[in-house]
C-alpha cells in the first residue's frame, strides 16, 4: 500500500507521514504566550482575538498582532464560545451531524458520552488532552494526553473506552477537525449501534458536561500545581482523573462519586 494511499485512509495530509517524527523547535515566548492565551480563554471564554490581545498586552505581551494571535488560538484548538447561536461560516468540506441532546432526558449510564480536547501547558512545553465523559454520571470513561493534535490519539482513546466499558448510545462533540474527520467519523460509524452529535459551533453549552470537567481540571490541578514539563503535567493528569472518578464528591450528584453513579446504575439496569 502507498503512503497517498495510508494517507487517503486516515484522512491525514501525505506531509504527516514524512515529517510526523521530525521535532519542532518551540521558543520559550512562544509557550508563555500560549500559556496566557490558555488562562485568558480560560477565565473569560466569550474573548475573540483583540480582546485576547488586550489582556496579553496587560501582562507585557506589547509586541504580538492578532494574526499570531489567531494561529496560535487555532494551533491550540481554542474557540471563542457565543452566548447565542454562531452565525460563521462552517467548513463545508466536513459533514457535520445534528446536535442529538436538546430537551433529551439523560437518565442512565453509556446513554451519552462527551468527547473534548484541551491544551495542557507548562512552562518548558505544551500537549493537548482528549477526554471522554459520562454525561449522566460526569465518570470519566477515557482520556490521553499527546504533543500533537493528529485524529489518531483520539480515535485510538475513543477505541480503549469503547473496550473498557461498553457502547455508548450518543457520543457528542464540537465541530473542531478531528471530530469531523473521515477518520474519526468512520471509527464511530464502524460500532454500528452508535449515534453521532454536534454542538452548534461555538456553543460552549452544547457540551457542558466536558467543559465543566475541563475547568474542574485546570482550575484544581493544572493551574495550581503548575507542573513544569509535559512528563509531569501526564502524571498529574492520572492522578486527578482519579481522584476525580473515584474520591471527589460532586455536589450535583448529591456529594457522591461519579463512580458511585456510573457502576451503581448499571448494576441496577443488569
Amino acid at each position: 500500500m502507498t503512503v497517498k494511499h495510508q494517507c487517503e485512509l486516515l484522512d491525514l495530509p501525505r506531509s504527516t507521514a514524512y515529517y510526523q517524527n521530525v521535532p519542532v523547535e518551540v521558543s520559550q515566548e512562544e509557550i508563555a504566550i500560549k500559556n496566557a492565551i490558555d488562562r485568558i480563554h480560560f477565565l473569560e471564554p466569550s474573548y475573540g482575538v483583540r480582546r485576547i490581545r488586550n489582556e496579553l498586552g496587560k501582562q507585557g505581551f506589547t509586541k504580538i498582532g492578532r494574526k499570531l494571535i489567531k494561529r496560535y488560538m487555532d494551533e491550540m484548538d481554542i474557540h471563542v464560545f457565543y452566548p447565542g447561536p454562531n452565525l460563521s461560516k462552517r467548513d463545508k468540506q466536513s459533514k457535520v451531524y445534528p446536535y442529538l441532546l436538546r430537551n433529551l432526558k439523560i437518565d442512565r449510564p453509556n446513554q451519552v458520552w462527551a468527547i473534548d480536547i484541551t491544551y495542557v501547558g507548562t512552562p518548558y512545553g505544551f500537549a493537548y488532552m482528549v477526554a471522554i465523559i459520562d454525561w449522566y454520571s460526569r465518570f470519566i470513561v477515557g482520556w490521553a494526553i499527546s504533543n500533537t493534535l493528529q485524529t489518531d490519539f483520539v480515535i485510538r482513546t475513543v477505541k480503549e473506552a469503547i473496550s473498557k466499558y461498553g457502547k455508548p448510545e450518543i457520543i457528542n462533540s464540537d465541530q473542531g477537525s478531528q471530530f469531523t474527520s473521515k477518520a474519526y467519523i468512520d471509527c464511530i460509524k464502524a460500532q454500528e449501534t452508535i449515534k453521532i452529535s454536534m454542538d452548534g459551533k461555538g456553543r460552549a453549552t452544547d457540551n457542558i458536561m466536558i467543559e465543566r470537567f475541563f475547568r474542574s481540571y485546570k482550575w484544581e490541578r493544572l493551574y495550581l500545581l503548575r507542573p513544569e514539563t509535559v512528563k509531569q503535567a501526564k502524571a498529574m493528569t492520572k492522578e486527578y482523573i482519579q481522584h476525580y472518578n473515584y474520591v471527589r464528591a460532586h455536589q450535583g450528584l448529591d456529594n457522591v462519586t461519579p463512580y458511585s453513579i456510573y457502576r451503581s446504575q448499571q448494576k441496577a439496569a443488569a
